[in-house]
Parts: C-alpha cells; sequence; structure tokens
C-alpha cells in the first residue's frame, strides 16, 4: 500500500451541478485517491466511498496486499464524501456558509462519483462497490441507480435508508453540537468546545456496545481510564473536524434513503426488489447504529443476497477494525471470499 504521507490527491470538477434538491451546487469538486492498476479491460474496479467524518487518510489502513482490500489485485477508488473537508464542503466553500450552504444527498454523491468513474477513467463496469457505515450507504445507492453498472456491493454496518431510531440518535448529536454558545444563526462563530464534547460522550454511548464497556477493552488500546478514552478517542476524533462539516453530513445521514426518489416514491421494498448486483450485508452483531434486523428485512427484498454478521463486541466500529485484529480478520475472509465468487 501506498503511506498515508506519499498517497497522491486528486480533484474531480463536476462543474455546477443540479442536486436533488433543486438547488445548484456551483463548482463542485470530488477530492478521490487510487491505488493499484486499472487493467486493461477496465474489469478490476473497486469504488471504496468514506464514512460518516472520514478522510481517505482514516479509512485506507484496509488498503494493502493481502488485505481486505488489495492493491496488487483490484483498482480501488476512494472518493472523498462531500462534507468531509476535502471534498466540497461549508468549511471550504465560503459563498455558501451557514444557511446558504445546499444540501447535498448521498444520491448527488454517487451521482458524481459515477461521473469521476466514467468521465475520467472510461469505467464501465464496477467489480464492487465497498463501504462501512455512511460508506454502505453510498454503496446501497449505488448499486440502486447504477445497477447495470454494478457487480456486486459489501454494505458493512450500513443499511438501504436511515432508520427512526437512527435518525433520532443523529437529532441527539445535531442538538449537542448546535448547543454550544458558538453556534449563532446558523453559524458556528468559535470553535465548539462544549459541542465537541457532548458531541463526542454521545457518540461513544452509541458506537460501541455494553460488553465492550463492562470488559472495559479500552485499557488494550493504550487509555489510562475511561474518561482517558472518551476524551482522546472520542472528543479528539470530532474536534478534529470542521463543526459545520459535521452538521452537513449528519444531514446526509439521516436522510439517507435508497427510495427517497421519483422512481420508487419512498417505496424501499420497491427499491431493494430492483437491485440486480449481488448484495453482501455484513451488520455488526452488536451495533447500535444499524441493526441486524435492519439488513435481514432487507435481505428479504433482494435478488441475490447474503447476510454474515460480524460477531463482535465492538459494535458500530466492528465493521472498521482498524485496531482490532479479529474482526478484521472477519471481514477479510468475508469480503475474498465474495470479491471471489
Amino acid at each position: 500500500m501506498t503511506s498515508s504521507t506519499t498517497t497522491p490527491v486528486h480533484v474531480f470538477h463536476a462543474g455546477d451541478v443540479a442536486l436533488q434538491s433543486g438547488a445548484i451546487f456551483p463548482d463542485l469538486q470530488l477530492t478521490y485517491t487510487t491505488y493499484g492498476t486499472l487493467n486493461a479491460d477496465r474489469s478490476n474496479v473497486i469504488v471504496y466511498p468514506t464514512s460518516y467524518s472520514a478522510q481517505h487518510l482514516d479509512t485506507e489502513w484496509l488498503i494493502r496486499p493481502g488485505g481486505i482490500l488489495d492493491p496488487t489485485r483490484w483498482f480501488i477508488v476512494l472518493p472523498n464524501l462531500f462534507g468531509n473537508g476535502l471534498s466540497s464542503s461549508p468549511s471550504n466553500t465560503p459563498a455558501l456558509a451557514g444557511a446558504a450552504y445546499p444540501h447535498v444527498s448521498l444520491h448527488d454523491a454517487v451521482g458524481v462519483q459515477h461521473r469521476l468513474l466514467t468521465e475520467q477513467f472510461g469505467i464501465t463496469r464496477v467489480h464492487a462497490v465497498y463501504g462501512w457505515s455512511m460508506g454502505g450507504m453510498q454503496a446501497y445507492h449505488w448499486a440502486s441507480r447504477f445497477g447495470a453498472m454494478v457487480e456486486r456491493i459489501i454494505v458493512v454496518c450500513a443499511a438501504a435508508r436511515c432508520s427512526p431510531h437512527n435518525a433520532v440518535f443523529i437529532e441527539a448529536v445535531r442538538a449537542a453540537l448546535t448547543a454550544d454558545p458558538a453556534y449563532n444563526d446558523g453559524v458556528f462563530e468559535a470553535h465548539p468546545a462544549r459541542g465537541f464534547r457532548a458531541m463526542g460522550r454521545l457518540y461513544a454511548t452509541m458506537g460501541l456496545s455494553q460488553a465492550f464497556y463492562r470488559e472495559e477493552l479500552w485499557r488494550g488500546l493504550g487509555y489510562d481510564s475511561l474518561e482517558d478514552f472518551l476524551v482522546r478517542s472520542w472528543e479528539a476524533n470530532f474536534a478534529r473536524r470542521d463543526p459545520a462539516d459535521l452538521l452537513a453530513q449528519l444531514a446526509m445521514w439521516q436522510q439517507g434513503d435508497i427510495s427517497a426518489e421519483p422512481r420508487f416514491g419512498g417505496d424501499l421494498a420497491a427499491a431493494l426488489q430492483q437491485i440486480s448486483a449481488r448484495v453482501l450485508l455484513m451488520p455488526g452483531d452488536q451495533d447500535q447504529y444499524f441493526r441486524v434486523e435492519d439488513n435481514r428485512r432487507e435481505l428479504a427484498q433482494l435478488r441475490d443476497g447474503t447476510l454474515l454478521p460480524i460477531p463482535s463486541v465492538w459494535g458500530h466500529r466492528a465493521g472498521n477494525p482498524a485496531l482490532n485484529p479479529v474482526d478484521a480478520e472477519f471481514l477479510r475472509t468475508a469480503v475474498h471470499a465474495f470479491l471471489d465468487r
């Protein structure tokens, strides 16, 4: 794998883009990285979108020879999701500050990713779209929007639609962040230290399981106390990001729904039934965001789906096990078998 300090970063200039909402986003820019070599018939492509608040440096750990995604076999395109501070986001689009920043949906995001693949690389077939969390939601959107192009998707700790319980959690996170005194009339006027503290602790509650905390597994990660873990792992993780970017991506997550378009009119079953790609659903069996039951209900509507829960006390983080070799090996084995199927 190319080291994270030398990974070339590219920008796809999409121009003025008409969004699903009807608004026009001027000079929309998609930042991306690639790994591996595109083969002669352009058939070895894997798309690997980023998750909530993540940038490519946070998620490329699983791209390595023999790893979950192997760049010696696959040409891996890693697009940074809008709102993550690298692709077009509130923080790098001054003309669209505060309420002027338009809602960019996951539908919009995969549309520009599709343009990147077809216009920049001439790609007409995608072997797989792999994604964790909001990345997995994008994988579902890829299969729904561009079914003739996508052969398979791997949905890790994610779903085709943000569930009601998940949406309530997002409301709590939004309320915690915007309750900070620095937030005024839709704009953060200073660093929202209190908001980040509250947001991080809410996330810590839901992001890992009761068993994780009961067994004090944070001790094995180099933290001296539970408080140390909450501060350095959770609060610090979000405090490195722009708060307006985090709000923009919360809206994308909360409104994520493959059926939220005229073809389906909100009928999720109909949207799932038309997916022709092979689908591997890998929820964490103790994930509190994206529940196994959500994927089980989706499975019943899919033409070619497999449900393989990750047996782990790491909750949502079981799907991004950068610090958890047991879950990483479970993912690697399952993903390799599915890609070779």
